[in-house]
């Protein structure tokens, strides 16, 4: 596909194209949640910039929050409050920019979780048709705006967060004239949640304007495999680039903490984590007579805040509630912190996992891990030989794998150093962003 001047094309080597490339990543904050995805985006623009690659992250719907350095744009698009009335009232789809411009102020949009926890299901599903409709839904307006932006920026390569934005790729491809890539990063669990006729919609619409994507980024070998059916993509347009992790900042342990044998869990606190199939796990094991404790770390929503105390009591019920720790929300500070004082690290999803960034965060602090067969784990531990594999949902086999742990501090120390070392070498964001330059440099034409 070309997009600029072919008598170009020839002058330029590969290395003057590579050099000569600018991307523009859209990233869809989540408010004032720490989104993996987001993080993911932020750390790969980092890389790339300190690699010299000419790279901006912009985010979408509210600003992003991540435990590194924001390197995102100080402004938004497609804010969620504008997007949000935008589809319920057909006025803001005419208001001037002025007034569009107060709901996109950061402040205000970094209190936009609170709409977005009270939305409903069908309101989600609707607007997430609309977004996909692009140039025909109700947030048009947006769309022209980020348009008019970007023939601003004049991007080389334009990048979407995920598959729900891929209405927009025509729309860009026609107006700026460069190529399109979508990242899929775990789409499924959103829209299998969704309520029909919107769960189909939204497929078809994935399904329809993929096309209109140059190239697809998937973050493991499973969730390509997965796109690639459940949303009927082209097998050579998908290209996996694996998660990578600012390792430079993280020490190696050289000892395990001291006192009661301890299990993490460092996630957002929510049913489809697979607390409280941790919890039960737990509750075996002191059970069985073992000594050990349960700390857990990450963010909690309103939503989930009954799930947590249902969690807290089942385990205070059992008799062990002085052995449960709940430590809230971590930064990168605490979060080291916290995976310093564990022993091994579970968060036992129900769902098929894309991405994983707490499994290789804990290795690299060589701490090992517990985790479903499922989803990209099982190529996670694969590559690195950091932890151990479970049958998903089988408490009775997490506890097992825990005690085993537990019990063989040689076995957790070759399974701590192993998954420290591999993921240095496989999964570091220097990787990461050397690999995304080269997706993109397939698809740019100058």
């Amino acid at each position: 596909m070309g997009y600029g001047n072919p008598e170009t094309d020839v002058l330029l080597s590969r290395g003057d194209r590579a050099r000569n490339m600018k991307a523009v990543f859209l990233t869809a904050g989540a408010a004032g949640m720490y989104c993996g995805s987001c993080m993911r985006d932020n750390t790969l623009v980092a890389a790339l910039r300190a690699r010299g690659r000419d790279a901006m992250l912009v985010p979408l719907y509210t600003p992003i929050r991540t435990d590194e350095t924001d390197v995102s744009e100080p402004r938004v698009f497609y804010g969620a409050i504008n997007v949000y009335l935008q589809q319920k009232l057909s006025l803001f789809r005419h208001t001037p920019r002025r007034v569009d411009r107060l709901f996109d102020h950061p402040s205000i949009l970094r209190n936009a979780a609170r709409l977005a926890s009270g939305a409903a299901a069908d309101d989600l599903g609707a607007m997430t048709v609309s977004v996909l409709r692009g140039e025909h839904g109700a947030q048009r307006k947006e769309l022209a705006r980020l348009l008019e932006w970007l023939g601003e920026v004049r991007p080389t390569v334009v990048s979407l967060p995920n598959a729900f934005f891929v209405g927009i790729a025509g729309p860009i491809r026609q107006a700026i004239r460069c190529p399109v890539i979508c990242t899929l990063t775990g789409e499924d669990v959103f829209l299998d949640a969704l309520p029909e006729p919107h769960r189909s919609d939204v497929l078809s619409l994935i399904r329809a304007h993929a096309s209109d994507v140059d190239g697809f980024v998937a973050v493991s070998d499973y969730y390509a495999s997965y796109a690639r059916e459940r949303f009927a993509l082209p097998t050579d347009r998908v290209h996996v680039v694996r998660l990578g992790i600012d390792t430079a900042a993280i020490p190696r342990r050289e000892e395990p903490p001291d006192g009661p044998f301890t299990i993490g869990y460092l996630a957002r606190i929510c049913p489809e984590k697979g607390l409280h199939v941790l919890a039960d796990a737990f509750i075996v094991l002191r059970t069985s007579g073992r000594s050990c404790r349960l700390r857990v770390a990450g963010w909690l929503g309103a939503s989930s805040r009954r799930y947590l105390d249902e969690v807290r009591t089942r385990i205070s019920r059992a008799g062990f509630g002085g052995d449960f720790e709940y430590v809230g929300e971590v930064n990168r500070t605490r979060k080291a912190a916290f995976l310093q004082s564990v022993h091994v690290l579970s968060v036992p999803t129900v769902y098929r996992e894309a991405k994983g960034l707490y499994v290789l965060e804990a290795m690299a602090h060589g701490v090992p891990v517990a985790q479903p067969r499922h989803g990209s784990f099982p190529e996670l531990i694969e590559t690195t030989g950091g932890g151990l594999l479970f049958d998903p949902g089988a408490t009775g086999e997490l506890a097992e794998r825990l005690a085993r742990l537990m019990e063989d501090a040689p076995l957790r120390r070759r399974l701590g150093e192993q998954g420290a070392a591999r993921v240095r070498e496989h999964f570091t964001a220097e990787r990461m962003a050397e690999q995304t330059w080269q997706v993109f440099h397939r698809y740019c034409r100058y």
